[in-house]
């Protein structure tokens, strides 16, 4: 294999190519060329990647000119499992992508820059995961923020789609400060950009608020409270392919830099560093889970699970934190290893689950779920798709989501099983929640299904809606087939995981490297033994029942033959009382005007409701109107008169005179 760093700087000179060619190609090649594109540079990385999950790290170095100097390059088993995911998903988005953008043929210059924009997007990922150099990082973590903004502007005509943008773009530099701070903070020091330096420090000077400003950069990307807030905005405006993309992996991209550093701090750090991160995590969980559960914007919904699982990998990171610091090899083996897999499992169903929203906005141009129903007879393999990203995303077999909270779970309960009460109840603290959690996912996908794909239509839509072109069908039915891979024959990612983990805490985990493979070899035969079952059942019943004639009849109606679509349950409906129990954190904003008791023949009324986002209306919107109220107390100065605006300019005369008499300036 040639040296790493001439092997990498080809995928820059690949994207250079792409980007010429997609510009002056003809749209229907656009997007071929930027699939081919990221497919040939996912290649080109893939393979260190997969050479550094087998024990083979590679290392280089690139010199980035006097102020930059040498920068470091590192694929070592933590950026190999991350490159890897990135890989995977943007590929498997870009096809999807083929057929979801077909519907915006004719835009040409908005085409070209959207795919532009997203082989970019891709390589930005992949190199944040490769620099070890803080400047160089990031310039490419900057590079990585823009492109994702612009993908998700792509219907820029749209109002909302810029606020969402904006709000985006904005937090994204609120993190990006926060990650500059630290890193120079770290050079005042040392002297020094390269990461090692990092972990030179923290053994030096252990400082917790050096980890929580790292961690706060990174979290805002990630996606933990109260760091989260540009997640729900941002989500539902992107195109589907694009939302599916950012969510299961740009938010991972925080991930990786937590425990990227993670991989610096001294020992002395890790409990309580990992306390911290437990406690977030487990109320990030709660929170993004009972927020998904009452929202019926389908987007919005799959957004706020996002925060949710981050939560739950959030957890496995903290128990494998606490696992290190007290020296337990169980603890620290399920966290970190449950966490590394819970971040590929969620990659998995929940870009999935974007693209099955895509797919039924495509065909039905609305993603309120109250406006649907009934699509499973339309859209049966959307349907099926979907159901099969719940399943895995509540956690249950044969699906790969039981692996990874299954690991995550073993780690907790040996917390409990610690000598020491504080960690004993964190940790059963962490069970509750995820417990929680699972639960509310349940109902939350059971709502979601239910009210989309079963009973009738609740509204009139445009057109007829009917299945998805198979372009658009081809990506969905590759995840499910690696999902059941993972949950089925879980004992073979476990030999990968180890080495990324190892990262993480060299030498740590050779001990109890060969107990888990026991639990997940049962999970194997439990969860192969279910699918080989329910196979043999579906064929018996095909068998026995190939001469039977079929009959198809409306459900029995209870004696009641004219049913309305009106009857039905709303997803609203579904989640009220959930709603009502948690109403300290679910705001409901109802639009209505109450009838006057002089009203005595009152008019057609309109009635709504929707769900505002905690955290937004009561600490940044309330900041904001300060804010603007603090600003508002100057707006006369701009009060428009030209004879203002001399006397400003004479005043600035007079005081730069007077304080250069006095050697002021």
């Amino acid at each position: 294999m040639p040296e790493l760093s001439i092997w990498l700087l080809t995928t820059w000179l690949v994207t250079i190519m792409a980007i010429i060619i997609i510009g002056l190609t003809a749209e229907r090649y656009k997007s071929l060329v930027a699939t081919a594109t990221l497919f040939i540079n996912g290649i080109i990385t893939t393979i260190p990647s997969v050479l550094a999950l087998i024990g083979q790290d590679s290392e280089s170095s690139l010199y980035g000119g006097l102020l930059i100097g040498v920068i470091g390059l590192q694929i070592d088993g933590l950026s190999a499992w991350f490159i890897i995911i990135v890989n995977f998903t943007t590929i498997i988005g870009a096809i999807y992508g083929i057929g979801y953008m077909k519907a915006y043929a004719g835009e040409t210059r908005k085409l070209s820059f959207h795919w532009i924009l997203l082989v970019l997007f891709h390589l930005s990922m992949v190199w944040v995961c490769i620099i070890q150099n803080s400047l160089a990082f990031l310039i490419t973590w900057e590079i990585m923020s823009l492109s994702s903004m612009l993908l998700v502007i792509f219907e820029h005509h749209k109002a909302e789609t810029i606020k969402a943008g904006i709000n985006y773009l904005i937090q994204m530099h609120i993190g990006v400060t926060m990650i500059t701070i630290a890193f120079l903070w770290v050079y005042l020091d040392q002297h020094s950009f390269d990461f090692n330096a990092i972990g030179i420090f923290f053994h030096n000077k252990p400082s917790i608020w050096l980890f929580l400003l790292f961690f706060a950069g990174f979290g805002i990307k990630a996606g933990f409270i109260p760091f989260h807030t540009w997640l729900p905005h941002a989500h539902p405006a992107a195109p589907s392919h694009v939302s599916g993309v950012m969510s299961s992996v740009i938010v991972k991209m925080g991930i990786y830099g937590i425990l990227r550093i993670i991989t610096q701090i001294s020992p002395t750090m890790l409990l309580l560093s990992g306390e911290v991160i437990i406690t977030i995590s487990v109320m990030t969980a709660l929170y993004g889970i009972i927020n998904s559960s009452i929202h019926r914007d389908l987007k919005k919904m799959l957004a706020f699970c996002t925060i949710e699982n981050i939560g739950i990998i959030g957890i496995g990171i903290g128990v494998g934190m606490i696992g290190q610091a007290i020296s337990n090899p169980w603890m620290l083996l399920a966290g970190y290893g449950g966490a590394l897999i819970h971040t590929l499992n969620h990659s998995l169903f929940k870009s999935m689950l974007f693209f099955c929203a895509g797919s039924i906005y495509s065909m039905t141009h609305t993603l309120n779920m109250e406006h649907l129903g009934g699509l499973i007879k339309k859209m049966p393999i959307t349907a099926v798709s979907f159901l099969a990203g719940a399943v895995a995303i509540g956690g249950l077999p044969p699906f790969n989501g039981f692996v990874s909270e299954f690991i995550i779970y073993t780690g907790l309960i040996e917390g409990i099983q610690a000598q020491l009460p504080e960690i004993s109840t964190l940790m059963m603290v962490g069970l509750a929640g995820m417990v929680m959690a699972g639960a509310l996912s349940l109902i939350t996908f059971t709502k979601t299904f239910g009210v989309v794909f079963l009973g009738n239509a609740r509204h009139k839509l445009p057109h007829e809606p009917k299945e998805v072109p198979k372009l658009m069908i081809f990506p969905a039915l590759i995840i499910i087939s690696v999902m059941l891979v993972i949950g089925i024959f879980p004992v073979f990612l476990w030999k990968p995981v180890i080495v990324a983990a190892g990262t993480l805490s060299p030498g740590a985990l050779l001990i109890p490297g060969d107990s888990f493979p026991a639990s997940l070899t049962s999970i194997m035969f439990a969860s192969g033994g279910f699918v080989v079952l329910t196979i043999i059942f579906y064929l018996l019943k095909r068998i026995l029942t190939i001469n039977v004639i079929k009959e198809v009849s409306p459900t029995w109606g209870c004696g009641y033959i004219a049913p309305d679509p009106r009857l039905q349950y709303t997803g609203k409906s579904y989640s009220k009382s959930l709603a009502k129990l948690f109403s300290f954190i679910a705001i409901e904003k109802k639009d209505y005007r109450e009838i006057s008791p002089n009203n005595i023949f009152p008019r057609k009324r309109v009635f709504s409701s929707r769900y505002l986002e905690f955290f937004e209306t009561r600490f940044i919107e309330n900041g904001i109107n300060a804010l603007l109220r603090f600003f508002n107390l100057f707006l006369f100065i701009h009060n428009g008169r030209v004879q203002s605006y001399i006397l400003y300019g004479i005043l600035f005369i007079v005081v730069v005179m007077i304080s250069t008499m006095f050697n002021l300036l």
